[in-house]
């Protein structure tokens, strides 16, 4: 298993916010969290790749955007933020040693964020990042590699890993105020829905590696309920990420 990261921006305090209210990041407590985050990853058995930050690029730690990476193909994103547009070329560059690169291309918008790839399922979020266009480009993409993309409405969260995200290939764990639970409801047969606790609405973002599902540390009781159903649960605190809207999935690419 691979994890491909990139350092953050020293100009993170501009990053791009869409519900949050915009609150200093301490940068240096940012490397440090980012450090953690890093050993975190090799802890569940990832080897980490490093990319490089880029001072013009205030949102470039939150790799999990610029792209979608199955089996058989990697998939370049196109991000609803014109900002972040300039990151694509050095992910593309790293991830074309491991995967066949296929592009979203404007006017079509995706970002990774808004997609969520369960088994043979993807789930991708129609969010003010991504539209129509991008998930026909993406459908257009991977349903001939028989992926079936399915459609869920956001709403109140920037993207579709802020309200789910799975625990299993048959598990998902949702904010069902943040989406169209309706749209996850018909998959009811194919997916069991964990709901998280009232008081942690951020908490439905977590990444799942092998059995370890790793939680933001501001979810404690989030991170109980998944112990009790049985995985093996690490936190950790990504505190200065969550004042930039990332979570735990955000930092990462993680690639079978």
């Amino acid at each position: 298993m691979l994890a491909i990261t990139r350092l953050p921006s020293p100009r993170m305090n501009e990053c791009e916010l869409t519900f949050a209210t915009r609150t200093p990041i301490d940068y240096e407590r940012a490397l440090e969290q980012h450090v953690e985050y890093r050993e975190l990853l090799r802890a569940c058995g990832a080897e980490v790749v490093v990319m490089p930050a880029s001072d013009d690029l205030p949102d470039c730690v939150f790799v999990e955007d610029t792209a979608v990476v199955l089996d058989e193909v990697a998939v370049i994103a196109s991000p609803g933020a014109a900002s972040r547009r300039g990151e694509l070329d050095a992910v593309e560059a790293v991830v074309k040693r491991y995967r066949p690169i296929e592009r979203i291309r404007l006017p079509a918008t995706l970002d990774g964020g808004d997609v969520l790839c369960v088994g043979r399922m993807v789930l991708v979020g129609r969010s003010s990042r991504t539209d129509a266009a991008g998930i026909a480009a993406l459908r257009a993409i991977v349903e001939p590699l028989r992926y079936r993309v399915w459609p869920v409405d956001i709403r109140n969260c920037l993207h579709l890993k802020s309200a789910c995200t799975a625990l299993d290939d048959d598990v998902l764990l949702v904010n069902r105020d943040w989406l169209d639970a309706a749209a996850l409801d018909v998959l009811g047969r194919e997916f069991r829905l964990v709901e998280t606790p009232s008081g942690e609405p951020f908490a439905a973002d977590v990444l799942r590696i092998g059995r370890t599902i790793c939680v933001s540390a501001a979810h404690p009781r989030t991170a109980e309920l998944i112990g009790r159903l049985g995985y093996d649960v690490r936190t950790i605190d990504l505190s200065e990420f969550a004042k930039a809207e990332g979570g735990v999935t955000c930092l990462s690419i993680v690639l079978n």
